[in-house]
């Protein structure tokens, strides 16, 4: 494959950094239920009254419009090389909380998101490992008025069912990867269920913002970038694409949860590898970020 050229450049730091995190709170003022039985708390995560959460945190210019409350929750199917939080890849390795405790929570900050324009952004792990419980929070926030948007891989877009679909404002669709044997290569999936649900969501109209993970040596190639705009071009619902330059922000969870961590000596794209990759996007007639 033939690589985008790449000169980092002193000085590109700020143009990397990502965008400001108001607070990050863990599962702070939500009650996990850590007393439950493990039948019962089987029982409650099928009925989607129960979830297993890592964290959630209010951000801005992040993860969607406006002021987002975004839920992470446990469990993915997936294994990117690139992820930046692989304490999330386990389900059980996250707090239960019950659907009416983070509703209240919700509530609380409802004024706050509604005024800024943003809303509630459900992510992960991958969203849709817990589809009752995203079901019913989707809903839940439907009915309080708030903005909806879910963040996913669309590797488990199956578990989206129609009407799911009806209670979501916004999808932040992942797309690791455009050429199916690469996809393979960094996340262990398949291609052709995100493009599956990217279908689906371009027949619904549903407004979808498109992320791409820029990664020096891995997904950078002019190849693979034009593979992916191909693909995201066909999609008339695609308001933007946001090329996310690779960081180095998870290389000590990976450290400390003893995996191994393939790109411990990648650095991040410099400034003209990134601009290389957006106007590849921008010449298939898409708005890049």
């Amino acid at each position: 494959m033939t690589h985008i050229l790449d000169a980092t450049a002193a000085g590109d730091q700020d143009f990397l950094a990502p965008a400001a995190r108001i607070s990050g709170n863990g599962t702070a003022g939500l009650i996990p239920m850590t007393d439950l039985e493990h039948a019962d708390r089987l029982r409650r995560m099928r009925e989607g009254t129960l979830g297993s959460l890592h964290s959630w945190e209010l951000v801005t210019a992040v993860d969607g419009p406006g002021v987002r409350m975004t839920i992470f929750l446990a469990g993915c199917g997936l294994r990117c090389q690139f992820c930046h939080n692989p304490d999330t890849f386990l389900m059980r390795d996250g707090e239960p909380v019950e659907l009416e405790d983070l509703l209240k929570r919700i509530k609380r900050y409802r004024k706050t998101l509604n005024a800024s324009g943003g809303g509630i952004t459900i992510s992960g792990g991958e969203a849709m490992m817990q589809p009752h419980f995203v079901a019913k929070l989707l809903e839940g926030a439907k009915e309080l008025g708030v903005h909806t948007c879910i963040d996913t891989s669309g590797f488990l877009g199956r578990n989206v069912t129609d009407s799911m679909l009806e209670n979501i404002d916004l999808v932040l669709l992942d797309v690791k990867a455009g050429i199916p044997e690469l996809y393979k290569e960094v996340t262990t999936g398949e291609l052709q269920p995100t493009l599956d649900f990217g279908d689906r969501l371009a027949a619904k109209g549903i407004e979808t913002w498109i992320r791409f993970v820029l990664v020096p040596g891995l997904t950078d190639s002019v190849e693979n970038v034009e593979a992916v705009a191909s693909i995201v071009e066909k999609w008339p619902n695609v308001s933007r694409v946001e090329v996310l330059p690779f960081h180095q922000m998870g290389r000590d969870k990976w450290n400390r949860l003893g995996l191994e961590y393939k790109l411990a000596d990648t650095e991040p794209p410099g400034r003209e590898l990134i601009e290389s990759a957006r106007e590849i996007f921008r010449s298939h007639g898409l708005t890049v970020y």
